[in-house]
């Protein structure tokens, strides 16, 4: 039974995965930087890529590792998220890790790519440096109870009777339901088929984000929102009024919003002849994260 370890195990994405790993038999570690409070699924094991020196212990005896963190919210997010990444793949490879599993960013690579999906390209390549196969998963925006480009888009839509968005809303992006995302990783933890090889996800549908904010207001209000754009907004001004409106703080907001001028799409669809099956609409994604929100309040 391989030995899967889970890092940011109580995260968006963590704790949705951790649970369909076990059940399906095998053997997860959940790593935490706090273990003795982690009551999810799982054996829990203390460590934080921040810190290459706890990293040791808790990949001891892992056939595969799931690397699912990042510093969004720190202003010098690109040099932590490369170090650690780093510090991990070299790590993983001392312990004779079989595996690494990542979550990136979408986005073409000749594009002009904004600091965000810059830093997500850098960690795949450092991840690797140690020489254990990586397995990467590249993702827009993922539409789930808890995500932090969902939840902009929820509650811009929920606390705004109008909007006044810049220009970056006409920029297609294909979401994707967080039930996919996790299924996906399943399919691809543990499956040799996958190993270093960059597979892109997504929804069935390519939207840009003002279609994306109206659907969701007429699942949630059963209504269109009046939307205005204009032709010029900075980043800096939208992560403010992004934070005034919402309670992702200014630095996420900041770092997210200057990917949103990239288009991200995806343009290779091999990711169905390792995991088969049907991906959720946008709208169906939306009413599954309401229901959830609702359940977890």
């Amino acid at each position: 039974m391989p030995t899967v370890l889970v890092t940011g195990a109580t995260g968006f994405v963590g704790r949705r995965l951790t649970p369909v790993l076990v059940e399906r038999g095998l053997d997860v570690r959940a790593m935490t930087r706090r273990p003795q409070e982690y009551d999810g699924p799982g054996t829990p094991v203390g460590g934080d890529v921040g810190d290459a020196g706890s990293l040791a212990e808790a990949l001891a005896g892992v056939d595969v590792a799931v690397y699912l963190v990042h510093s969004l919210g720190d202003d010098d997010f690109e040099r932590k998220d490369a170090d650690a990444a780093a510090a991990f793949g070299q790590a993983a490879a001392a312990c004779g890790v079989q595996q690494i599993v990542y979550l990136g960013g979408l986005g073409a690579e000749d594009d002009d790519l904004s600091p965000h999906l810059r830093s997500r390209r850098e960690v795949e390549g450092k991840l690797g440096e140690g020489g254990v196969p990586v397995t990467v998963l590249r993702a827009a925006i993922v539409v789930g109870a808890g995500g932090i480009s969902w939840e902009i888009t929820r509650q811009l839509v929920k606390n705004l009777p109008a909007m006044v968005v810049p220009k970056w809303v006409n920029t297609r992006t294909q979401p994707i339901a967080i039930d996919d995302v996790v299924r996906y990783l399943d399919g691809v933890i543990g499956n040799e088929a996958a190993h270093g090889r960059v597979l892109e996800i997504g929804g069935p549908e390519q939207l840009t984000y003002l279609e994306m904010m109206q659907q969701a207001a007429q699942v949630m209000l059963g209504r269109k929102v009046p939307i205005i754009t204009v032709p010029v907004l900075t980043p800096s001004l939208s992560s403010h009024w992004i934070a005034f409106v919402t309670d992702v703080d200014t630095t996420t907001a900041k770092n997210l919003i200057d990917s949103m001028a990239t288009e991200v799409v995806v343009t290779d669809d091999s990711i169905y002849q390792l995991v088969p099956g049907e991906t959720t609409p946008y709208q169906e994604a939306v009413r599954q994260a309401i229901e959830e929100s609702k359940v977890s309040s």
